[in-house]
């Protein structure tokens, strides 16, 4: 692997993770529901799921396979539906996606 690759990956994760365990971290119970902040952290889960969108899209410019992205979108729309959770959707999103590419 790549030493620029592995930098990227390294600062991308530490980022993410940094972005999603700090509002754990800290006394938000103070933060009125129609601040900057707030809207920001509601803001997260739909934009998980977008980025896993582009993603998954970018191989199909390319000529890349099919399947992996309709059975990825297929399973969040129908898991949120089934479940109204962004988190499971997402989860299960991904895992499907990874698997009917890695097939």
């Amino acid at each position: 692997m790549r030493t620029d690759y592995l930098l990227l990956a390294l600062v991308v994760g530490a980022s993410v993770w940094a972005f999603r365990t700090m509002p754990f971290r800290f006394d938000m119970s103070r933060l009125s529901p129609e601040g900057w902040l707030s809207r920001l952290l509601s803001a997260t889960g739909p934009a998980a799921i977008t980025a896993l969108f582009v993603v998954s899209v970018m191989p199909l410019l390319g000529g890349g396979q099919a399947v992996p992205f309709w059975a990825g979108t297929l399973s969040v729309i129908g898991i949120w539906f089934w479940r109204r959770s962004v988190v499971l959707a997402t989860l299960t999103g991904a895992l499907v996606y990874g698997l009917a590419f890695a097939i």
